[in-house]
């Protein structure tokens, strides 16, 4: 897959709470090569967890973030297609992230989903008659984007989601 882009400015908000929080202080109180490193590790820190909440297996998940390209790196092994592009869309998901290099390794490859950056207006019905010429599969999105998605209704733009082939 390589490289992904994402909406820099939409996304789950991680990095204004905790130790995010705490060097993005720092580093704009002193921005030393010490503090904009401590910056991007601990955006890097709350990515990784970000992904560990959502229930993603993932060996030697690693993560890294350049805060000035708002660039992550993933790497680690997953077991499956779906696995890979979920983890890839809770790293590129994220406000401040533009985009994410992938280098994640899949024990068992299969078809790559397709992509689609919600606007504003779209809801899961619509998405899913211009992919699927049918809205009620919109439950085929909803599913493949679990657990980053709780409720259908709950999209916005910006937001990129996977579409898996039928």
């Amino acid at each position: 897959m390589g490289l992904m882009s994402f909406i820099k400015e939409a996304g789950e908000k991680l990095f204004g709470k905790g130790e995010a929080k705490a060097a993005q202080d720092a580093a704009a109180k002193a921005p030393s090569p010490e503090n904009i490193a401590a910056l991007n590790a601990a955006a890097a820190k709350a990515i990784a967890d970000y992904v560990g909440t959502q229930s993603l297996q993932v060996e030697g998940l690693d993560i890294s973030f350049d805060g000035a390209s708002g660039a992550v790196t993933v790497a680690g092994v997953v077991a499956d297609q779906a696995t890979k592009e979920k983890v890839l869309l809770c790293c590129g998901n994220v406000s401040g992230v533009a985009r994410v290099d992938d280098l994640l390794v899949v024990k068992e490859p299969a078809p790559e989903a397709q992509w689609h950056t919600v606007v504003s207006g779209d809801n899961l019905s619509k998405i899913a008659k211009k992919f699927y010429g049918d809205p009620n599969k919109y439950p085929v999105i909803f599913e493949a984007n679990k657990p980053m998605l709780t409720h259908p209704d709950k999209i916005y733009p910006g937001q990129m989601l996977r579409i898996p082939p039928l």
